[in-house]
């Protein structure tokens, strides 16, 4: 929720790590793509119209991809050693991402050096692979700070101009203005009108 106004504002490809997928729907966004071992996401995020990378063992197999073939889902196989949140964040580094901001993904030291978690030899190296790319969400969603468009700026100075223009309309001071105003309105039409007018039997 507190990355919505960013979201908004840029419209990031959305990256959905098997589960993260039904993370994403749940907030009311479609994932552009789904990426991981296929065992703990729902058949509903599997057919929202995401592109589906099958993480895949370095000989090949993917035990996912059965589910796939039995719902007739279309995908494609991802080989790499790693984590299948490593693998998302390589991916999205090769394809030019100038920014990943990661949610939900392991950061701190504890997680890094525990020896029973798998799998954080290859994370721990990824996060050298994309280096500064790598943004936390909660650094995101404290530093940033959400632009003002030009047509709500545009907006807000039509509401003032519209609010003073009411103000004058109800004094009488406001009422001598717009009647002067008026006059010399009424005096440049005639003048335009004077002008156009006499313009085509000069050039006759």
């Amino acid at each position: 929720r507190s990355l919505r106004p960013y979201i908004r504002e840029y419209k990031p490809v959305l990256v959905g790590v098997d589960g993260g997928a039904d993370a994403i729907l749940e907030q009311g966004y479609t994932p552009d793509m789904i990426i991981g071992d296929m065992d703990s996401v729902s058949d509903q995020a599997l057919r929202c119209g995401a592109e589906i990378v099958v993480h895949a063992y370095r000989n090949g197999k993917a035990p996912g991809t059965e589910r796939l073939k039995r719902e007739g889902i279309p995908h494609v196989l991802f080989p790499a050693t790693g984590t299948s949140e490593d693998v998302a964040m390589l991916l999205a580094d090769d394809k030019g991402a100038e920014m990943i901001v990661a949610l939900g993904t392991h950061a701190t030291l504890v997680e890094f050096l525990d020896k029973g978690r798998s799998g954080m030899a290859s994370t721990f190296l990824t996060r050298l692979r994309v280096g500064s790319k790598l943004v936390d969400a909660k650094g995101v969603s404290q530093l940033y700070q959400p632009r003002v468009s030009t047509w709500q700026t545009l907006l807000l100075a039509l509401v003032g101009v519209g609010a003073v223009a009411i103000s004058l309309a109800v004094t009488p001071v406001g009422q001598t203005f717009y009647g002067i105003a008026g006059i010399y309105l009424n005096d440049l039409i005639d003048f335009f009108r004077q002008l156009f007018g006499v313009a085509p039997s000069l050039k006759g």
